[in-house]
């Protein structure tokens, strides 16, 4: 569905239900001196908080806007469905929040002490954070950036930008840039980002890479599904891109996007990716969350969940599902031995937990059979406290294009939470995983320190004779987002079950942003739509087990 019509941002507000929220300005600055080396543009270290784009009146937003607000304008339930939601991820907070949002009463069910599934985050002994992953919310996200102006806390998204920066391998502390200008519309400033790089691509290797990409922007949505069944590599092969194009761009957008190579990575993930760019103004545009997801993203869900009568409690762990004699879900046992039963039952934790919790006689049903192609990915997200303040560096995500690692920010500038004039906090993502997965923290942190010293020549060492390590934390993730391998789109899940009041939720369910907090977002908006929808059927249940339980002696 797409809308397509513009209204003012005041009409947007009180028609949509978004609370004011403070625009972020440019609250936060910190100017570093920096060296200039001969030949290349110096590196600058400028932590600048930039307006929120104007992203509101893309069709996507609109599209996104609109959903949210068909929970809020929906006829109120004469008796609100109880929804028993196993998961308080993402997902599993946006199944709540939007079921709130439509009168139910959710009860959202968390195995651990903190909220957040895949965006998790933990406070150590001398106050400072550590995440799970390092969370970048795009322009391109609808769902994430409705949810935020629905909660009244835009102002907690921290815009950088509009650029991409890239690590030069071959030119160890030197950065190659796209910058997007702000004057062009999409997707002319795309393109022109492209053109003027030129430390990166040669202007044939740009010529194939566009004709190449030819089928896709012609083909649509539609083209782009097709390619599921290639990987980037064979795609790139197949449409006669240089194998140059893949070592020097999309190595680091396949880690980036799913923590695995281009010779795994289904061609579709990049082409979803590129098809929001290039069609948004601000598609590529990032923001930092401006402290921990905890408390920054998932606690205001939660209050807003309490707040219209829903409930949400941590160490709730799910041990079995319990089934009636139809098939259909009795209850969740705990593994504390409580019992919790409702109208409805949505499981929202990965899909390799789900797996394992599957009862016997569901596992050969067809919808549920196709999930075992879907593995989650392992990955592994470090945390290094330096002695110093970096300065090689910028106030951005910025990719490193190392055969270990992925993405990485100094958090001490990006963030103000974490902010640190005197020391930098670099946060990485190592990936691929799946061969150091089970190493020790310190192998890992060993390897890293390798991998810094050719990103930051002239300021650390692997043996710690120039920066020093003060402490770090090495968060490892067996089972992340789902691994986006060849032909998984028809093994992923609509949200609405063949059984009758169980759904699921999760980025790996049928939605179109793949992988990602977009699509846990989606996801569990979708969910709660089905069970909005499947309404008066699951109502109908509920008064039949009430009419069984009173004939009971």
């Amino acid at each position: 569905m797409s809308l397509c019509f513009s209204v003012s941002e005041n009409a947007f507000n009180l028609r949509y239900g978004f609370r004011d929220s403070e625009p972020m300005g440019q609250s936060l600055k910190i100017r570093v001196k920096t060296r200039t080396r001969k030949g290349f543009c110096p590196s600058k270290v400028v932590c600048v908080d930039y307006p929120r784009p104007n992203i509101d009146n893309t069709s996507n937003f609109l599209e996104a806007a609109y959903l949210s607000s068909s929970f809020r304008t929906s006829p109120r339930p004469s008796k609100p469905l109880k929804v028993v939601i196993a998961g308080a991820g993402l997902a599993g907070l946006s199944t709540a929040k939007y079921l709130a949002d439509a009168g139910h009463k959710p009860l959202l069910l968390e195995a651990r002490d903190v909220l957040g599934g895949k965006i998790a985050a933990w406070k150590d002994g001398d106050g400072d954070w550590y995440e799970t992953g390092l969370h970048i919310f795009f322009g391109a996200y609808p769902s994430i950036q409705n949810l935020f102006g629905e909660l009244g806390i835009n102002d907690r998204l921290q815009w950088k930008e509009h650029s991409m920066i890239f690590a030069m391998p071959n030119k160890p502390g030197e950065f190659s840039r796209f910058d997007f200008p702000e004057v062009l519309p999409a997707p002319l400033n795309g393109i022109l980002a492209i053109l003027r790089n030129n430390e990166m691509l040669t202007w044939p290797e740009k010529v194939k890479f566009a004709i190449g990409l030819l089928p896709a922007i012609i083909g649509g949505q539609a083209y782009v599904e097709a390619q599921d069944g290639l990987t980037v590599q064979e795609w790139m092969r197949k449409q006669g891109v240089p194998d140059r194009v893949t070592t020097e761009v999309f190595i680091a957008m396949s880690k980036a996007l799913n923590f695995i190579n281009p010779d795994e990575l289904s061609m579709q993930c990049i082409l979803i990716a590129l098809n929001r760019f290039l069609q948004e103004k601000h598609g590529s545009k990032m923001a930092f969350l401006d402290g921990n997801p905890p408390e920054r993203l998932c606690l205001p869900i939660v209050e807003h969940i309490q707040s219209l009568g829903g409930e949400v409690r941590l160490n709730s762990r799910v041990q079995k599902i319990e089934l009636n004699d139809d098939g259909t879900v009795k209850n969740f046992l705990l593994t504390n031995g409580n019992v919790i039963d409702g109208d409805a039952y949505v499981f929202a934790t990965p899909v390799d937990i789900l797996k394992l919790q599957l009862p016997e006689n569901w596992k050969e049903m067809a919808y549920f059979k196709r999930l075992e192609k879907l593995v989650g990915v392992p990955v592994i997200n470090i945390h290094i406290w330096f002695d110093r303040k970096l300065k090689n560096t910028y106030d951005h995500l910025l990719f490193s294009r190392s055969p270990l690692l992925s993405v990485y920010a100094d958090m001490s500038l990006t963030c103000k939470e974490y902010y640190n004039p005197n020391q930098s906090m670099l946060e990485l993502v190592f990936a691929p995983a799946e061969e150091w997965i089970s190493c020790s923290d310190s192998e890992i942190i060993d390897a890293t320190m390798k991998e810094l010293a050719k990103l930051f020549p002239d300021e650390i060492s692997a043996d710690q004779s120039k920066a020093k390590i003060v402490k770090y934390h090495v968060v490892k993730t067996p089972r992340s987002v789902y691994k986006t391998i060849p032909n998984c789109e028809p093994c992923r899940p609509l949200q609405r079950s063949p059984v009758e009041g169980f759904y699921l939720a999760g980025d790996y369910t049928k939605q179109k942003y793949l992988a990602s907090m977009e699509g846990a977002v989606l996801s569990g908006k979708l969910c709660a739509q089905a069970i909005v929808q499947d309404y008066v059927l699951l109502a109908a249940r509920g008064k039949g087990r009430l009419a069984e339980a009173s004939m009971c002696p």
